[in-house]
């Protein structure tokens, strides 16, 4: 039976995933929140890794559970020539189709772009890689650390004088990914507008170097090479996270003298002569920063964070993943969906972070077991009898 339609921009759209991990599934996943129908090729013997992480049961792992909501199943085995026939006959059902996995994979399988484009030749394609598909680091395989390391995101992220901090491991992945998806937007209104495909080559070392933005071409400016800088801020002094006496830490940041002036009437710091501009401030911020440290750390940061705003101070709490959990703005907003889950009956999961009207894509199934909707596309999509889908099963071509 056909699939129902949950509405949305890209409703009627048809993705087709060969991805992996993170970055892949990141970009699946925001189509299918768009309301396009994303079905995701994998089987038993080549799985997703992220089936298997954090768990034993590849219906359950945790890390896949929380990217894959709204995206379809299918089995084949593409090691066998029956396979890559059927993935084939998927390939003309759909409208994009999007890979990242390992350097020459697609074109040994006979998937490359000018391979499905006599398919359909409409077709779009998206690829991601760690240095994209050409030049002379193409086959060089890499994770999220590796994309900011390269991208020189890390180089600008700690503080004055410490080595690198790094990125959290899911940066890279997410902000390749969303770049994926944006891009997959954009050649379906070139299609729509030409009727054209088009293919797209994404780097994900180049989607995290495209957001340092204007430190990368700085030094040509200035002369000077931008370096890791903490919490410095050139327009605003103070502006930092601060410790308060709960554990916990408040981010504050000022803009201007009344600010500076409401910030000391609360915490009781002196409006010193030699602080009363931005530029006196900045010279002097490390000792401005250890005042506010030791003022901060006497206050509860919920309560002192209020009490700034109350005087035109912007100052909030950094919150953890435990405190979003519960935060009524965001399950207000619609920022955590609840859909449904074949261990649990229903579950939340992080919802798009739009909102849209009249035809918001909706979002009510979780991620799919593996193979769940192997009677439907092999079915419904590429009409083969229940029979023949029956042999393919024993024959191990749906694996």
């Amino acid at each position: 039976m056909p699939m129902p339609d949950r509405g949305g921009p890209l409703s009627g759209i048809r993705v087709l995933a060969f991805t992996k991990v993170w970055a892949g599934p990141y970009a699946g996943k925001y189509l299918a929140q768009l309301g396009a129908e994303v079905i995701k090729v994998e089987s038993m013997t080549n799985l997703d890794e992220m089936r298997a992480y954090g768990g034993v049961d590849v219906n359950a792992a945790p890390y896949f559970l929380s990217i894959n909501q709204e995206v379809l199943s299918v089995q084949v085995n593409m090691k066998t020539p029956e396979g890559l026939d059927l993935v084939r006959r998927m390939v003309a059902q759909s409208d994009v189709v999007i890979d990242n996995i390992r350097h020459g994979a697609m074109e040994r399988s006979g998937l490359d772009y000018e391979s499905l484009r006599k398919i359909r030749p409409d077709i779009i394609q998206l690829s991601v890689k760690m240095w994209g598909n050409e030049g002379p680091l193409a086959y060089q395989t890499g994770y999220a650390p590796c994309f900011a390391a390269l991208s020189g995101l890390n180089y600008l992220v700690g503080h004055e004088g410490e080595v690198p901090r790094g990125m959290n491991i899911r940066y890279g992945d997410s902000s390749a990914g969303a770049c994926a998806a944006l891009a997959i937007v954009a050649a379906l209104h070139h299609r729509e507008t030409t009727g054209e495909g088009q293919f797209i080559d994404l780097s994900a070392v180049e989607a995290m170097t495209s957001l340092i933005g204007d430190s990368l071409l700085s030094w040509s400016v200035t002369g000077t090479v931008p370096q890791a800088d903490g919490n410095f801020h050139g327009g605003m002094c103070p502006h930092g996270a601060y410790p308060c006496a709960d554990g916990e830490w408040l981010s504050i940041a000022v803009d201007g003298e009344d600010e500076w002036s409401a910030l000391c009437q609360e915490l009781g710091l002196p409006a010193a002569p030699e602080h009363a501009s931005l530029e006196l401030r900045q010279a002097d911020r490390h000792r401005i920063d250890a005042m506010i440290a030791a003022a901060t750390a006497l206050r509860s940061a919920g309560q002192l964070g209020e009490a700034l705003r109350v005087r035109g101070v912007p100052a909030f709490r950094s919150q953890s993943s435990i405190d979003l959990c519960s935060d009524d703005l965001m399950w207000s907003r619609g920022g955590y969906r609840m859909v449904s889950d074949h261990h649990t009956g229903t579950r939340p999961v992080i919802g798009p972070p739009w909102r849209m009207a009249p035809d918001e894509a909706r979002i009510g199934r979780g991620a799919p077991l593996l193979g769940e909707h192997n009677d439907y596309v092999y079915g419904e999509l590429l009409g083969l009898p229940p029979g023949d889908i029956a042999v393919l099963k024993e024959r191990k071509v749906i694996d």
